[in-house]
């Protein structure tokens, strides 16, 4: 199992940003490592909500269907996504900054399933790689 966290200031009020955050399929707008998203159904994230992922993952396009386990408005959402070689779990939890604006600690874990297993210690060196990318396009994002 693989965790990267990163925590990115933003200019954006907290509420602003945790929805962007929440509806998951904006990843593709911040995460290079994201290559495409969608949302599965209209209206606001809630639990339950789901978002298909086309992630590239050591050189492979993997599809994930995140689904959200947990919901906190405007603090906290935590998303699942698995298929037969990988599991993730992200939690995304944003709170104001005094003055404006709001922090945003975003941490992802993967976990190699199946035959990909064998490929683990390549999963961790991967997520780093992809969350340094994935930091700074967020930064970007939340900084507009």
């Amino acid at each position: 199992m693989s965790t990267y966290r990163t925590t990115v200031a933003s200019s954006w009020p907290a509420a602003d940003a945790f929805e962007y955050m929440a509806r998951f399929s904006n990843a593709a707008k911040w995460d290079p490592g994201v290559l495409a998203g969608e949302d599965t159904e209209p209206g606001p994230p809630s639990s339950g909500s789901s978002y298909r992922l086309v992630v590239g993952v050591l050189g492979r396009r993997v599809r994930l269907e995140y689904r959200i386990e947990e919901i906190d408005r405007p603090r906290r959402v935590v998303l699942q996504a698995q298929n037969a070689t990988i599991r993730s779990r992200d939690v995304i939890e944003v709170s104001p900054e005094p003055g404006g604006g709001s922090r945003v600690t975003y941490e992802a874990t993967l976990k190699a399933r199946g035959v990909a297993i064998l490929l683990a210690p390549l999963v961790g060196v991967a997520l780093r790689r992809i969350g340094d990318r994935a930091a700074a396009g967020l930064r970007t994002a939340l900084a507009a």
